[in-house]
């Protein structure tokens, strides 16, 4: 595996593949900033699916966890509707403990052995997201780590060899993993209008999380994110990632 190099303009991300899991802790997590770009995709006719590794009940402090999973779930269906993603799967962790060992690398195994990708997206996972914003949940830095083992994994037959009992065959299609709201993106995906305002309507729909998050404005927060990636890449409007490319 090879990292992009970085301390250099962010490149057009590869566009051409076709399957492509969105991989991401909690609900929530790719709609702020990733799934505008997810729209561009699915408009292309990529075919896209989610997979929350939580059920996020443990983000409204508000709510009970019992209460709050059936909640979040049904947000997060009704936010991939909106940018045209039709599946959303839950491995069921339990979230804000995600570990990194050798139950998480297995589920995200078995899950890309299962949808055979090209290409993978998910959330940053470094330190933080850049400066000023706060050291990064802890879900987050877990979860990182553990999918590119797990791409690794996914493509050697001997780990986790139970697996392939049913017939599912080691994978080494993968090609890249993007990690969206990077402190230091390599590229960046190009966002037409209607596939920002697919991303805000996909936040928008986070209608009960949103609520208990007093003076956040997602759709300011979203158009100037896209504004800001555009500048760096030389468009006017843009997702970033962080690239790690197999």
């Amino acid at each position: 595996m090879d990292e992009t190099t970085r301390n250099s303009a962010p490149r057009p991300l590869p566009e051409d593949w076709q399957r492509l899991p969105a991989v991401v802790a909690h609900p929530d997590d790719l709609e702020f900033g990733s799934s505008s770009a997810i729209h561009r995709w699915t408009s292309q006719g990529k075919d896209v699916v989610e997979l929350l590794v939580t059920k996020g009940e443990a983000g409204i402090d508000s709510m009970d966890p019992g209460a709050a999973a059936p909640v979040r779930m049904a947000e997060q269906r009704a936010s991939a509707e909106a940018v045209g993603v039709a599946t959303v799967e839950f491995l069921d962790f339990p979230d804000g403990m995600l570990e990194y060992g050798l139950p998480l690398r297995r589920a995200l195994a078995a899950a890309i052995r299962r949808h055979r990708p090209e290409a993978i997206v998910s959330i940053n996972f470094r330190e933080s997201f850049g400066e000023g914003s706060g050291f990064n949940h802890a879900d987050h830095r877990v979860l990182g780590p553990a999918l590119l083992d797990a791409v690794r994994d996914a493509a050697n037959r001997w780990v986790f060899p139970e697996q392939l009992v049913e017939g599912t065959e080691p994978w080494s299609g993968v090609r890249m993993v993007a990690f969206g709201s990077a402190p230091e993106p390599t590229h960046y995906v190009e966002l037409g209008e209607e596939d920002l305002a697919a991303g805000i309507a996909s936040l928008d729909a986070h209608e009960v999380y949103l609520a208990n998050l007093e003076g956040f404005d997602q759709k300011t927060f979203l158009r100037k994110g896209a504004v800001r990636a555009g500048e760096q890449a030389g468009v006017p409007l843009a997702t970033a990632f962080e690239v790690f490319e197999f």
